[in-house]
């Protein structure tokens, strides 16, 4: 077959727009690339494309992620914990721990900011074109565990392994049988050392047993987490019972006003 008989995949294509125009599966126009006559507005067209799917991908991955509503990291107040190291924040926000599919595992009591700082991470990894889904421990192990037989679990199963990052907040805040606990095993090792996995707990490790009480699998989950991990303490007083303060003094400080 000569090159001028092959399928066009086998050609070498050497103008970028035609390239671009290619990944977009706009074969037919492809195909007729030497017909065209009017370049300036085929670079628009394959442009407005590219920025419409752009679009559209982003949207459905923000949907598709279950991120919710969330406050930005800028809003966050850096000078209230007691303990947070700002850098490993910053590098985490860079995104290259999941190049490197090490687990980021935020550690510290209730209302601190963990669930804030996880899913400002799962939003620019969305931004970046990443797969993300975001859930609590009880509502993803509650899926998986719902699933009608092994066939429809063991899909779920690999569509969470497939997600560029998942994340898995609140694990600590309940306890689990042994059949979650060798879920959220299953999960884990599916991921282990392929995709990042994004972990906020309120309990240290030492008291995982607690939540999986009976679980045999625990201290194996346990090493699989922390083998490629990046563990951040949060070491602060309740910042929701903070901000419930403040709110609680500016209507104080309203009503005193009104009464005067």
């Amino acid at each position: 077959m000569t090159i001028e008989n092959a399928p066009l995949t086998a050609r070498k294509m050497t103008d970028p727009l035609q390239l671009r125009a290619w990944r977009l599966g706009l074969y037919g126009l492809c195909h007729h690339w030497g017909e065209i006559t009017d370049v300036s507005l085929l670079e628009r067209v394959v442009a407005w494309e590219e920025a419409e799917r752009a679009k559209r991908s982003l949207e459905r991955r923000v949907r598709d992620s279950h991120i919710g509503r969330f406050k930005p990291l800028a809003d966050f107040d850096w000078k209230w914990p007691k303990h947070i190291d700002r850098t490993i924040i910053d590098d985490l926000m860079g995104l290259d721990f999941m190049r490197e599919a090490a687990n980021p595992i935020l550690i510290g009591p209730n209302g601190v900011g963990k669930t804030m700082i996880a899913k400002n991470i799962a939003h620019r990894a969305l931004l970046a074109g990443h797969t993300v889904r975001f859930a609590t421990a009880s509502e993803l192990l509650g899926e998986l565990a719902a699933q009608d037989g092994t066939a429809a679990r063991t899909r779920r199963l690999k569509a969470a392994a497939r997600l560029d990052l998942l994340v898995i907040d609140e694990i600590g805040y309940l306890s689990y049988d042994n059949r979650f606990a060798d879920l959220l095993f299953e999960v884990i090792s599916m991921r282990y050392q392929q995709r990042a996995t994004l972990i906020t707990t309120n309990r240290p490790f030492g008291e995982w047993p607690e939540v999986f009480p009976n679980a045999a699998c625990v201290v194996t989950l346990v090493d699989r987490l922390t083998h490629c991990a990046e563990v951040v303490q949060v070491d602060a007083p309740s910042y929701r019972l903070r901000e419930a303060e403040l709110r609680a003094q500016e209507k104080a400080a309203v009503r005193a006003a009104r009464t005067k």
